[in-house]
């Protein structure tokens, strides 16, 4: 339970699966999805990032992983072993609001929350 709310997992695999997940949440009230990293997200990820009409998003910054990364090619290329280099969190997070999106649902974003917002669509 979260806020009172059940959260109710699902193992997407491919489009099809994540349109019928997200039509079946958009019919809710009061609903809300969460999207974890990993394959099929990315893969799929116009059907259910921001830019394919979500409200917020707020995640890594893929950029900014995919630069430290070549460090890190670097250092393996310059014959470091892999299992000797550290493991790193993500240290850079984006907080993208879909403002048409905020429209069409009629919602209010607090001028504050745009604020701090590194990408805002119009």
């Amino acid at each position: 339970m979260l806020g009172g709310r059940c959260i109710n997992p699902l193992n997407l695999r491919d489009a099809a699966e994540i349109d019928h997940a997200v039509a079946t949440f958009a019919r809710s009230l009061n609903g809300g999805l969460i999207v974890t990293t990993g394959a099929t997200a990315t893969r799929d990820r116009g059907l259910i990032f921001v830019i394919a009409g979500g409200l917020i998003s707020y995640g890594p910054d893929f950029a900014d992983q995919y630069r430290r990364a070549v460090g890190y090619v670097d250092r393996i290329l310059k014959s470091e072993k892999p299992a000797d280099l550290p493991v790193q969190m993500s240290t850079k997070y984006q907080l993208v609001i879909n403002l048409k999106t905020a429209k069409t649902l009629d919602v209010t974003i607090p001028p504050s929350v745009l604020a701090r917002a590194d990408e805002v669509i119009e």
